[in-house]
């Protein structure tokens, strides 16, 4: 089960976000997104657990719960949507200036 974490304290690391999931079962990853110019952290992340029950488990425990001075969203992952390279569907590069 992929789970979803939002309003995470920026400094909050990947290491904590883990022992906080362990305590209900197995994680599998756990991912904090950081921004690519900054190197700070996005404020949310990503969880896997493989157990399902042990996932919704750990959601219903730790939604709107306090970590690290804020008090932070747990709900389970969206699946993510398949996504272009991001310069629309016809581009295409020109190298001749």
């Amino acid at each position: 089960m992929n789970i979803f974490v939002a309003k995470l304290n920026y400094d909050t690391q990947e290491d904590k976000l883990r022992q906080v999931f362990e305590e209900f079962g197995e994680v599998s990853s756990v991912k904090v997104i950081m921004d690519k110019l900054t190197g700070r952290s996005k404020g949310f992340g990503f969880v896997e657990m493989p157990d399902e029950s042990e996932g919704n488990n750990a959601i219903n425990a730790i939604n709107e719960t306090q970590l690290d001075g804020r008090t932070i969203v747990v709900k389970k992952a969206n699946p993510r949507e398949s996504r272009d390279s991001g310069r629309g569907g016809n581009y295409q590069r020109n190298d001749r200036y």
